[in-house]
This record gives C-alpha cells, sequence and structure tokens, in this order.
C-alpha cells in the first residue's frame, strides 16, 4: 500500500537542501539517510542523503541533488513509501489513517452514524471525519469519545457527548 509521508516544501540554502512538510508520525524511520522515498516523476525515487531539524523544520537533503533550482524543482512534490497493509504502529493506541478510512461508526447504543472518509490532523487533536446518517460529522479522536476502535472488524464505537451527532439522521 503506497502512502504519504510528507510533501516537499521550498528550498533551504543553497546546496539543494528542501523543507519538508512531515505526514508521518515516524519521521525518524521515513526520513532516515538511506531511505527511498517513492515520488511522481519520470526518477520515480528521491533517496535520502541527510536530514536534521533547524527551527522546528525538517530539513532534507536528497542524493543528486546539488543545489538551489534543482531543490526548487522538486517543490510541491509529495513523498510516499510502500507499506504493508497489515502493518501498525508499535503503540497498539496509535492507527494509521488508511486503517481507519472506511471503517463503519455507531453509537455505544448501536446507531448506525457513518464511516470514516478522512482523518483530519490539527494541531490541537485528530478528528474522524464521518459521512452517514448525521450527514458530515466531525468526532474528536479522543478516548473519552472514541472508546473502541476494531479495525480488523473495519468498526469504530464512538459515545458523543450531546450535540455532536446534531439532530435526527437524514
Amino acid at each position: 500500500m503506497r502512502v504519504v509521508v510528507g510533501r516537499i516544501g521550498r528550498p533551504h540554502g543553497i546546496r539543494g537542501e528542501v523543507t519538508v512538510e512531515v505526514r508521518t508520525d515516524e519521521p525518524d524511520e521515513r526520513f532516515a539517510p538511506g531511505a527511498v522515498l517513492l515520488v511522481d516523476t519520470p526518477a520515480g525515487r528521491l533517496d535520502v542523503e541527510r536530514v536534521h531539524w533547524h527551527s522546528g523544520r525538517l530539513l532534507v537533503t536528497f542524493a543528486g541533488v546539488t543545489d538551489r533550482s534543482e531543490a526548487e524543482a522538486l517543490r510541491g512534490l509529495l513523498l510516499h513509501v510502500d507499506r504493508d497493509e497489515d502493518a501498525s504502529p508499535e503503540d497498539p493506541e496509535e492507527f494509521y489513517d488508511s486503517a481507519l478510512v472506511g471503517c463503519r461508526v455507531v453509537t455505544r447504543d448501536g446507531i448506525e452514524v457513518g464511516t470514516v472518509i478522512e482523518v483530519a490532523h490539527l494541531p490541537a487533536q485528530d478528528l474522524l471525519v464521518l459521512e452517514g446518517a448525521f450527514g458530515e460529522v466531525l468526532v474528536p479522536f479522543v478516548e473519552s469519545i472514541v472508546p473502541e476502535v476494531d479495525v480488523v472488524e473495519r468498526r469504530i464505537v464512538i459515545d458523543p457527548p450531546a450535540g455532536l451527532l446534531g439532530g435526527e439522521p437524514d
């Protein structure tokens, strides 16, 4: 399964280094020197040569990218990796977005709420974006509201506080 782990931003300096907008919880693993990242270019891949953090930004040098012009040409590219579909994070309380998207969501009382269509990563917390009987619903992905996630059965149980689901189902 191909998943996005980052997006190349602007060049940094004159020697081909770029900023990377990280889209993974495993940046040390995904952007380690020697890592191969897949891109939609004729070459199809970029090899990580050097990496370091600077003022809260990930800076990466890719093999063969030696100046600012070459780095600028990469701007906006999405960086992907191939990941085993059965892979999961080491922490049992963490989930890959791809494991959550498509899961059926029900309340503790068994009321069908909808299906996860996206996981939104916001500064304060992650949100499950659901589409279903109540229209589009944003559910804070916190244990008190989402007490049960079963990725094998593709089912998520929520305990919504009053008002979260709005009124009656459509």
